[in-house]
């Protein structure tokens, strides 16, 4: 049994748990027989960034230099892909530990470095700077890049602070819930991931009360037994579009053979996230939740983006194929069966309160032409 497991808490500051924590953010593989670890895989030292695994790990066979092994496949939200051997917990595609930026919090003590794999190139990117601030107006551009400047932002793993953190990817993603599909036959990964930003701000706990009240209205959590509260917020312009550029969700194809990219697609519109908007952004990617499901025949359906629709790419090209409408927000992975001699693709569409897509209760079958 491979388990993704969840960060320590509290999420943003680690002063009351020292060291790496043991089998957190870490994929732990048990003996079905007795419930016995065997062993254990950690994407993440000393999480303060809520990178915790919540994608459901995935097993194949995949050849890499041209060594076939049984794996696991895990994507993070730090926009990684992690290919451990399932037999000894050893990395399949090598992992290398990258010096991170450092001062933490008072009381805090973080891990020097990270662990990154080699290949691919993380799916989602992690650094920014003001002049890449985004914004249908000078005056929008502007507003992001003053909130860009006034915060820490040393990129990937920059701890959280009482001036700012800029989290990017955000604690969304990268890939979150869903996962990644895989296709055996051919050792090709197809993942999606979301890329917006974080603003973390840790705040000391004699100003917490004047500061949630201030800003009743954003996440603000005291961390009990912590010297630090914390307030996170999604970093968004004015006309309240995201201040780092689009794409802000992506759907992927990598070579396992390789770690090659194969392609990187946007996913979504703004349709349903500021309508009118998508008319002239067109399809610039869009936040997302829920996973893809590859074919035997070439296809990739996901739903996932904002914009309520399930939609079909083209496997060997990323080329959006078809698009069906539905009737509340598609944060699902879809599924396929056979009834009749006929294909058919199901979603349930239920919608996501935190995305702010329309919720129902509704499951939906597409059928394929013959």
């Amino acid at each position: 049994v491979f388990l993704p497991v969840s960060s320590a808490s509290p999420d943003f500051f680690g002063g009351l748990r020292r060291g790496n924590g043991k089998y957190a953010n870490s994929i732990v593989a048990l003996r079905i027989a007795d419930g016995t670890v065997a062993w254990s895989f950690q994407t993440t030292h000393h999480d303060v960034w809520d990178y915790d695994l919540p994608a459901q790990p995935t097993l194949g066979m995949v050849t890499y230099n041209g060594k076939t092994v049984p794996a696991v496949l895990q994507p993070t939200k730090q926009g990684l892909l992690f290919t451990i051997n399932r037999e000894d917990g050893t990395p399949l595609i090598p992992v290398v530990e990258r010096k991170v930026p450092q001062s933490a919090a008072a009381g805090d003590q973080l891990s020097p470095t990270q662990p990154i794999p080699i290949v691919p190139v993380p799916l989602a990117p992690n650094r920014i700077k003001p002049d890449d601030a985004f914004g249908l107006t000078f005056w929008d551009r502007g507003a992001c890049h003053d909130k860009i400047a006034a915060a820490r932002n040393d990129g990937l793993y920059t701890p959280p602070s009482t001036q700012g953190t800029i989290l990017y990817p955000f604690t969304g993603g990268g890939t979150n819930w869903g996962g990644l599909a895989f296709d055996a036959a051919h050792d090709i990964v197809y993942v999606n991931t979301s890329s917006l930003i974080h603003l973390v701000t840790l705040i000391r706990q004699k100003e917490f009360q004047g500061v949630r009240e201030k800003f009743f209205e954003k996440e603000v959590s005291p961390n009990a037994g912590a010297p630090f509260g914390m307030m996170r917020e999604a970093l968004l312009g004015p006309l309240g579009l995201p201040c780092n550029p689009p794409p802000w969700g992506k759907l992927h194809a990598v070579d396992m053979h390789t770690g090659k990219i194969l392609w990187s697609v946007p996913l979504g519109t703004t349709e349903d996230m500021a309508p009118m908007t998508e008319y002239f952004l067109g399809t610039i990617g869009v936040p997302n939740l829920g996973g893809p499901m590859v074919t035997a025949g070439g296809l990739v359906f996901i739903g996932a983006a904002m914009d309520n629709y399930l939609r079909a790419f083209d496997a060997k090209t990323g080329a959006e194929l078809w698009k069906g409408r539905l009737p509340a927000g598609g944060q699902a992975t879809p599924m396929t069966y056979m009834w009749h001699g006929k294909q058919y693709v199901v979603i349930a569409a239920g919608g996501h309160s935190k995305l702010g897509t329309k919720r129902g209760d509704q499951v939906v079958a597409f059928a394929l032409p013959n």
